[in-house]
């Protein structure tokens, strides 16, 4: 069974991606949301792939992967991007990284990835690509998502970003300036429009069809 370490400090995307590689019979050795934890972790537990976001806030862990390596020589470090481009896959491939996942491809590419890099390959993009070409599939269900964001009011749009961002309910609140129950009733009002069951699935639809940015929180399609 892979020991995967995830370290991404967006937390709905991280425990999403983590009960993802459950599914996929990988072994979530931890789930950290800054690189210190996650340094903290791979020193006390075995690990074979580190799952390591490259933007933490405004730093980027480009300048710790040596750190990583000293710490843990015996696992494979993927970087995980919501943008990929020159600069940062010949960095990749200059700190020994084995792999580069962009984080609006479909889990089951990811899965494959991890699974490649576990083996002894090394999985980089071939060239810098903005937006992966969607299946058919996937198109429409990403029709359908951007169709109901279009619903959305600019404080369910707020709501929605701060859930991808991994807010929990009292500091959506504080961001919003609201009392907890009033945006607990937002929240609900961005579940209903978006025809999720949960936070969860509300904030990964985000993502996986470009509604919001993962790296930035910004939001992604043209405001009405």
């Amino acid at each position: 069974m892979i020991r995967v370490l995830v370290c991404d400090d967006h937390t709905v995307f991280a425990e999403s991606l983590a009960e993802l590689l459950t599914a996929a019979r990988m072994r979530i050795t931890a789930v950290t949301g800054h690189p210190d934890r996650a340094l903290a972790v791979l020193r006390r537990e075995a690990v074979d792939i580190c799952l390591l976001d490259v933007m933490f806030g405004r730093e980027s862990v480009l300048p710790r992967l040596a750190e990583f390596r000293r710490v843990a020589p015996g696992a494979r470090v993927v970087l995980l991007t919501g943008r990929v481009d020159a600069e940062l896959l010949a960095t990749a491939r200059e700190e020994q990284v084995r792999g580069v996942a962009d984080k609006r491809q479909p889990a089951r590419e990811i899965t494959a990835l991890l699974h490649r890099v576990h083996t002894g390959g090394t999985v980089f993009p071939a060239e810098p690509t903005p937006v992966p070409v969607p299946r058919a599939a996937d198109h429409d269900r990403a029709q359908q998502a951007r169709r109901m964001a279009e619903f959305l009011t600019p404080r369910e749009r707020q709501t929605l970003r701060a859930l991808v961002g991994g807010h929990d309910t009292r500091k959506l609140a504080r961001t919003l300036g609201v009392a907890p129950a009033t945006a607990r009733c937002h929240i609900q009002q961005v579940l209903t429009k978006m025809g999720a069951h949960s936070r969860l699935e509300a904030a990964t639809t985000a993502v996986r069809f470009g509604l919001v940015s993962p790296e930035t929180g910004d939001w992604l399609l043209p405001r009405c």
